[in-house]
């Protein structure tokens, strides 16, 4: 009977560590996420915070780090927003490189314009870090990437178009949007992008070329 009872309390013992455990971390967690400083000014240290804040607060879920951005770039000034367009389409514009096009075509079999684009931005999604890593050698993407994770987010080419209009109200945009203004600064990844940066490839060289990543993808 004493050997039961000792059972008993063992196991409610060890069941209410782990429990407090898990709520430590989930509240360790939960204020790591709700603490958003915002500054007045924007630039790329107040992007990355942005950026870096949706994916801790979403989980990493794209519909819903979309809308955190929108929520938070909302409460800046309109003209903040409008800068956080033109960090993001340089950021954009600075990714347009082969090796990054040879990354999206080891990635997901393919590569076109618009997916070209969409990649771009999932990798601005990821976090500075996993951009600007990634940039110097796409092969650090391959420890840094799921199998079977889309990797498209063009959802983030219209965060500042909606922020802007929750601030200021407006329904249809105009020529003082974010994107126009930015375009009317030169920093346009459409139409009117600067050529891709870097050396071309051939697809039979890209195992060689990206060892690392061929191998996880392949």
């Amino acid at each position: 009977m004493k050997n039961n009872i000792f059972i008993v309390f063992l196991i409610l013992t060890i069941g209410s560590c782990g429990q407090t455990k898990k709520d430590n971390s989930e509240k360790f967690y939960k204020s790591e996420v709700e603490e958003f400083i915002k500054n007045d000014k924007m630039d790329k240290i107040e992007f990355w915070k942005i950026i870096e804040y949706s994916i801790a607060k979403s989980n990493n879920v794209k519909s819903e780090q979309e809308k955190v951005i929108i929520e938070k770039l909302a409460i800046y000034s309109p003209e903040q927003i409008i800068e956080f367009e033109l960090i993001f389409r340089q950021l954009i514009i600075d990714a347009d490189d082969f090796k990054i096009m040879a990354t999206q075509k080891i990635i997901e079999g393919y590569v076109s314009d618009d997916s070209y684009l969409y990649f771009r931005c999932w990798l601005i999604k990821k976090g500075e870090k996993i951009y600007t890593e990634t940039l110097k050698n796409p092969d650090f993407l391959a420890e840094n990437i799921n199998q079977g994770e889309k990797s498209y987010f063009e959802e983030l080419m219209y965060v500042a178009t909606n922020a802007f209009k929750i601030k200021t109200g407006k329904k249809e945009e105009d020529e003082s949007f974010p994107r126009d203004i930015a375009i009317e600064r030169g920093l346009d990844y459409d139409f009117g992008a600067p050529p891709t940066k870097g050396i071309d490839w051939k697809e039979e060289d890209l195992p060689k070329i990206y060892p690392k990543l061929w191998a996880k993808f392949s």
